[in-house]
């Protein structure tokens, strides 16, 4: 049935984009997609019609499912047919409300996966947000076989086609090589065409107190020209590369650097990605609950150490990176010897790989009465909540399958907004 419904979303998919011609904007890479995505869409929905996909929608059936506008039935089968009813009626009438550019998230967990995706939509612009060794189980050569699937997303566009790289990860920067289009590059490298600098937090006042941050603050250059941009609410590195990515794409739009400046202070950072969320006992949680690769561990790491801390502790709350294959254990170390380096005061990790973690900073001179592991986060969770002290900094971060986002959740000062505010929160995973 699934194989089915497959091959029929990637006909109606095609027969929609070609009756309709929209612009395709690609977005792929180890780390960084959905945050890039929200922040493209938010530039250029300031002028135009897009739309971008919800959720997770970046695979077989995800990506076909934006395309036709319309969420996942699930395995209910009156949603499968309301959606090919919606589709039957896009490809046989015009709806003149169709967007005029589509942004798509186009992950690759195995081979071929991104070669399917093509196959169905070719980008006029194709994004490469940064390479870690994460998604690797699945690939014989791991790092250097999923680096190639994804690359063939930047050889996608023609001539007349634009690849945005991101110039600080050497991964990245090696595929403007395989490009037939123009090429425009973003990061703190002096060498890119676009480039950053000043990142800073921005606070409401003069007070540099936590309860005052409003968010990342940034000049970005490009061209001679300089323009600070404010990103509120966020707080990651992450955030910023993917700022600098819409931007790429305001500029290729002929979007005016002001107004694009302008339009980023309405992004709003998806739930589970560096977001800061009021915890009990007048703590705060850093929630990157969405997912874990060991870049963005330690990029949440530092984050968590540069905070402003209000007589505060620090605590780390780190749950299994997945899908790293034969790089597992060396990863879980080098996190477990970046948390010792911080001098954070409370570690807890959570799963049988993270354990790794935990030794490493062990064996880094962390005090063991200060780290402490558990199986799952149903087991780490009242744990957490009993050893919290008023303003305390909790980072939260694990890949998917740990579900951090239960310990973010048992933790929150306002818990009946966690449908709002965090992760997987629909009834799909709440009963899992």
């Amino acid at each position: 049935m699934k194989k089915l419904i497959q091959l029929k979303l990637k006909i109606f998919a095609k027969l929609i984009l070609k009756k309709y011609n929209p612009k395709v904007i690609g977005i792929s890479g180890s780390i960084g997609k959905t945050s890039t995505k929200e922040a493209v869409y938010t530039v250029l929905s300031s002028k135009y019609n897009v739309r971008r996909g919800v959720k997770n929608y970046n695979n077989e059936i995800g990506l076909p499912l934006t395309i036709i506008g319309k969420d996942s039935p699930g395995k209910n089968i009156f949603g499968w047919i309301g959606v090919g009813l919606k589709a039957g009626r896009l490809i046989l009438w015009r709806d003149k409300n169709y967007p005029q550019i589509l942004v798509l998230e186009m992950g690759v967990d195995k081979p071929k996966d991104m070669k399917y995706l093509l196959k169905i939509a070719r980008p006029q612009i194709a994004i490469m947000t940064g390479i870690d060794f994460v998604h690797v189980e699945n690939f014989k050569n791991k790092l250097e076989d999923l680096i190639a699937e994804k690359e063939r997303l930047i050889a996608a566009p023609d001539k007349n086609g634009w690849a945005i790289l991101n110039a600080d990860n050497k991964y990245v920067i090696k595929m403007k090589k395989s490009t037939r289009g123009k090429i425009l590059t973003y990061g703190f490298d002096k060498k890119a065409d676009i480039t950053i600098s000043n990142l800073n937090f921005s606070f409401r006042s003069n007070s540099k107190d936590i309860n005052n941050l409003q968010g990342l603050s940034f000049k970005i250059s490009y061209q001679g020209s300089t323009v600070p941009i404010l990103l509120p609410d966020s707080l990651g590195v992450g955030q910023a590369y993917a700022a600098l990515a819409a931007i790429a794409c305001g500029i290729i739009y002929d979007l005016n650097m002001i107004d694009i400046a302008k339009s980023l202070r309405n992004f709003n950072p998806a739930s589970g990605r560096m977001r800061l969320i009021k915890g009990i006992k007048q703590s705060r949680l850093i929630d990157d609950t969405y997912n874990a690769a060991p870049e963005s561990t330690m990029a949440a790491l530092d984050i968590l150490n540069k905070l402003p801390k209000n007589s505060g502790r620090c605590l780390a709350v780190l749950g299994d990176m997945l899908e790293l294959g034969s790089e597992t254990v060396r990863s879980h170390q080098r996190i477990g010897a970046e948390v010792a380096k911080n001098k954070i005061n409370l570690l807890i990790t959570v799963g049988e790989r993270a354990r790794d973690i935990a030794r490493a900073a062990a064996s880094q001179g962390m005090s063991g009465s200060h780290i402490f592991s558990f199986a799952d986060s149903d087991e780490a969770k009242k744990f957490v909540q009993d050893r919290i002290q008023k303003n305390d900094i909790i980072l939260i971060k694990g890949s998917q399958g740990t579900r951090m986002e239960k310990i973010a959740k048992e933790i929150m000062a306002e818990p009946r907004r966690a449908k709002e505010l965090l992760v997987r929160q629909d009834k799909a995973w709440t009963k899992k």
